[in-house]
């Protein structure tokens, strides 16, 4: 069983950067792929981008390629979300998930969830 726990929220303004952290603890973190999700108010939580814990490659929704970038530190039990050139759309809570198959770029996909944290960009 493992537990994930994000943190680095907050408030920021369009065009700025935040970086997010998930930490995971009660399981062998670097056997696990990672995921990132968002939910905005009043809509459904969408994929952001995942990141396999074989050979570290990546893979984005459209809507963030090219600004967000996922990375982990498997000494550290932590992926990260650098998110730059922020827009207002990109507020949402931000959930990091995990599982020992790549779920894909569906919620059903993925079996760990974190609580979320919550990203907040101004215009």
């Amino acid at each position: 069983q493992v537990q994930l726990v994000e943190s680095g929220g907050g408030l920021v303004q369009a065009g700025g950067s935040l970086r997010l952290s998930c930490a995971a603890s009660g399981g062998t973190f670097s056997k696990y792929h990672m995921s990132w999700f968002r939910q905005a108010p009043g809509k459904e939580r969408e994929f952001v981008g995942r990141i396999t814990w074989s050979d570290g490659s990546s893979y984005y929704a459209d809507s963030v390629k090219g600004r967000f970038t996922i990375s982990r530190d498997n000494a550290k039990n932590t992926v990260y979300l650098q998110m730059n050139s922020l827009k207002p759309e990109d507020t949402a809570v931000y959930y990091c998930a995990a599982d020992l198959t790549v779920g894909g770029p569906v919620e059903r996909g993925w079996t760990y969830w974190g609580q979320g944290t919550q990203v907040t960009v101004s215009s």
